[in-house]
Order: structure tokens, then sequence, then C-alpha cells
């Protein structure tokens, strides 16, 4: 009997007629009902517990290992099987897909951390992604407003709040984003803190707000003396129109800023009335609540703050984060004086005979 007629009889298929079943696949990752690898469960849940990541955060390292495991088991392979050319090859199918290059470099970090997560616990004996080369972000300078940009929107949604359109909801919106645009440039703080503050948080007399950051780190902030004018006005006049008379939940009875429909306002939507601002300041490029935050920080600097001062207000865990401004506070110098140095431009020798014309 030959050898494929000795596999086919253990198989029960002598005789058979029909296309032969498809080669098995090795074991595969086993998955959760959302679709994660059990075996990053403890990844996960350091990742929560220990690192302090934020749920947003959680659900974007959810969907990486989701797409992760899709490709396991495309392969056949479990989770302990991978070796570095495996992660390799899950790489270089990200870059030929149409994903942007910032998921790309998300979801390859994602996996490394997971890999060496194992790795450090003794659930793996190597981490397979170590001498793989997975792509990192580009060291990009952080774009940063003028300080005419910045005073021109501001002035935009200010005049608003001066003219009064008749309509209580359009109006009690514009104090409300007046207030969030002073803070937000005023303290350098992110959106998400901006959009987490309760009244607990705010000491009006000390003008310190009380911010909850990433890793769930808590801070003290400054609030300037427009920024509490705003945040008075918004919270007097503003917020009741919104707030109405309808039954609300615990939260948004104690948030700061609110929706148009009297919840805690959202992330989005805060995002949305900068952008709105924006445009009705004739702003052009995108101008993120991340752009505020990046020219209260290049503005101090510009002004002489001190490095570790910005590091601080900002709340970055390091200071080699913040150093970043200081490039940008540097290229602004360089730009100003080759703009207005009327011998900036010198070339030829060191007399100075010939320049550019």
């Amino acid at each position: 009997m030959s050898a494929t007629a000795a596999a086919d009889r253990a198989r029960g298929r002598v005789g058979a007629v029909g296309p032969a079943d498809p080669p098995e696949l090795g074991p595969v990752p086993e998955v959760g009902p959302d679709g994660v690898p059990v075996a990053a469960d403890a990844f996960l849940t350091h990742l929560a517990v220990e690192k302090g990541r934020s749920e947003l955060t959680l659900r974007a390292y959810r969907q990486d290992l989701r797409r992760y495991a899709g490709f396991l088991a495309r392969r056949g392979l479990d989770v302990d099987d991978v070796t570095e050319a495996d992660v390799q090859a899950f790489v270089t199918e990200l870059r030929s897909g149409e994903l942007a290059a910032a998921s790309v470099i998300r979801i390859a970090g994602t996996v490394r951390a997971w890999h060496r997560f194992r790795a450090a616990e003794g659930d793996s004996p190597s981490d397979p992604t170590s001498t793989v080369e997975v792509p990192r972000r580009p060291s990009a300078l952080p774009r940063a407003l003028s300080e005419a940009d910045v005073g021109s929107l501001l002035d935009a949604v200010d005049s608003a709040c001066r003219m009064p359109s008749g309509d209580a909801v359009a109006d009690a919106l514009a104090l409300r984003d007046r207030a969030l645009l002073e803070l937000l440039y005023s303290s350098g703080i992110r959106v998400s803190e901006a959009c987490g503050l309760g009244f607990g948080d705010l000491d009006v007399d000390s003008a310190f707000a009380r911010v909850l950051g990433k890793r769930s780190k808590e801070r003290l902030v400054p609030i300037g003396r427009p920024a509490l004018a705003a945040l008075a006005d918004w919270l007097d006049r503003g917020r009741p129109v919104l707030l109405g008379s309808r039954a609300v939940d615990r939260d948004a009875a104690d948030a700061v800023f609110l929706g148009q429909r009297g919840r805690r306002l959202g992330r989005q939507a805060a995002w949305e009335a900068i952008r709105r601002w924006a445009a009705a300041a004739g702003l052009r490029g995108e101008i993120s609540p991340h752009v505020l935050r990046h020219s209260c920080a290049t503005h101090l600097l510009d002004h002489g703050a001190d490095i570790r001062t910005v590091q601080e207000l900002l709340g970055h865990a390091s200071v080699s984060t913040t150093q970043i401004y200081t490039r940008v506070a540097t290229e602004r110098l360089v730009q100003a004086y080759l703009d207005a140095h009327p011998r900036a431009r010198v070339a030829g020798s060191a007399s100075g005979r010939t320049a550019d014309r």
C-alpha cells in the first residue's frame, strides 16, 4: 500500500470522492468574546491597574490585539509559537495595507509591548520582537500658534459673547467655549483634563485647578485672570441655560463644562467647538486642543519660563518630552532674527561686502 493510501485509510478516507480536505493549521490563539487573545488578559490588567492607562487607551490596545490575533489565526499560530520572522511578517503586512503611518506605529508598538510583558512575566521563554525592526514615530515638532493668532482666536469667541445673538442656547455655548479656550491656553491642560473637571477641582480664590492627567496622576495648574473671568461668566450665565430644568445624572451635576444637551462635555464636542472658532477667526490649518497646549508651552519658554516649570505645568513624566518645545522656541528665534536683522542673510566674505538682494 502506498504511503498516500495508508494516510487516506488512517483518516477514514479510502474510496472517498471529491476534493481533499485543506491542510490542517496549527493551534490558533484562544480569544475571548471580544476577539482579544485570552493570553493578553494579564497584560491589559497590568496596563489598567499598574500603569493607569485610560479606558480610551485600553480600547486602542484591544483593537490592536484583535488585529494581531486575526493574523496569527490565518497563519495557524498560537502566541507561544510566534517567531521573529512572524512578527516581521505582521509588520510588513501592516505597512503594505492602507493604514496611516501613525496606526502602523501604534499597532506594532502594542504587539511589542505585549511580547515584552510575556517574556518579563515568564509566560514566554523569549521576546520574538527583540530584534524586529518596528517603525518609530518621527520626531515632528509640535505646531504652535503665534501669540497674534491666539489673540485672534480668543477675540473671535469673545466678540460673540459681547454681542448676544438672542438665542439663549447659542449664547450659552459661546460663553462655554470662551471659558474652555481661555483655560486650555492659560493652563496648557489636555482637552480630556478640561472635560473631566468637577466643581471640587476649581479653587477660584487661589486661581488653581486640580486636574487628573495621564496614568491618573494629579497636578495643580494655575489659571490666568482672563480664564478666571471667562469661567465665572460661563458658570454664572451660561451653564444654567444648558443645564435647564431637566433631570441630570450626578456626573453632569458636578461637571464644569457641559454639552448642548446638559451632560458633561465630551472630547469630540470640545474639538468641534475649537475648530469652529478657529474658522471664525480665519486661522488656517488644523487647530486642535493640543495646538493650544503646544502654544501655551512655547509662549512660556519664549518669555523666559524655566523648562522644569513647564514640565510640571504640562504634567510630563520626563523633561525630555518637554525639551521638544525648546527646539520650537529656538527655531522661532532664528526665524525672527533672519526676518528682522538687516545683515542676517549677508553672504560672501567676512567683511560683508556681498549681500543677498
